[in-house]
């Protein structure tokens, strides 16, 4: 097994290589296709048919953007959590992919990226629907984890041989140093999942946003306590702005 890193649009990617076949440990953004292609094809000198399977750890543009795409062109296996429903569903679930590419970005500003078409479907049938604990198929040293909180569906994917972890966003790096990310819409679970990946007691924790990091006990307790203990999410900031903007205004008018 070699793990090659590939700086991602917004997110590193994590691309996994072995002589059967090729696995993607996220499905990127669709801006990361032509980089993703180039690498595989020129960098490894191997068919993009190679690519055999792309998990999705969660529904977010720069983890599933390129899912759907990528199974159209490599004919790959797409799997992710078994979780009942699509994540963008209904009328809030629309506004909330609007937003969420927006965020994307918005950060891809701050990185001083061009800008570049993200749009993807809202809706994802996988292939193979995961259970907890369940190995990735073609690829059976990696392993499943149900790591929710961040959304209803997060994945981890664990190796246990290497003793490494990839948590995708379940933490960030900011400023050089690890925190919870944005949004946090089951506080108990993030805090739960936090503590399953402690007690993995791994040599690597693998990020989308920030590579490799190691932590010890006292950091993750030290992010479990700093964590919200209520859902932090797209509605309740806005709605605390809103707060803010009409409080600011009847002081005012007062």
């Amino acid at each position: 097994m070699k793990l090659h890193k590939i700086s991602g649009y917004i997110q590193t990617i994590y691309l996994v290589e072995y002589p059967h076949g090729l696995l993607l440990l996220d499905g990127c953004s669709r801006a990361d296709i032509t980089t993703l292609a180039h690498f595989i094809i020129h960098k490894l000198g191997r068919s993009f048919s190679d690519l055999t399977t792309v998990v999705v750890t969660h529904m977010h543009p720069d983890h599933a953007g390129a899912a759907n795409q990528l199974r159209k062109l490599t004919q790959c296996t797409v799997a992710s959590a078994n979780v009942s429903g699509q994540w963008y569903s209904g009328i809030d679930g629309f506004l909330m992919h609007l937003t969420d590419m927006a965020l994307t970005q918005w950060v891809a500003k701050r990185k001083a990226k061009p800008r570049k078409n993200i749009w993807y479907s809202r809706k994802l049938t996988a292939d193979v629907a995961l259970n907890d604990g369940d190995t990735i198929p073609h690829f059976p040293d990696w392993q499943a984890l149900f790591t929710q909180g961040h959304t209803d569906r997060d994945l981890s994917l664990y190796h246990r041989a290497e003793n490494c972890v990839y948590i995708a966003d379940l933490l960030v790096k900011v400023k050089g140093k690890a925190t919870f990310p944005y949004p946090i819409f089951y506080p108990n679970r993030y805090k739960a999942s936090l503590n399953r990946i402690k007690h993995l007691q791994v040599n690597k924790i693998l990020l989308a946003h920030g590579n490799d990091i190691q932590l010890s006990d006292e950091e993750f307790e030290q992010i479990i306590a700093q964590s919200p203990s209520i859902p932090m999410t797209h509605w309740r900031s806005t709605k605390a702005k809103l707060k803010k903007v009409l409080f600011g205004v009847s002081r005012l008018k007062s």
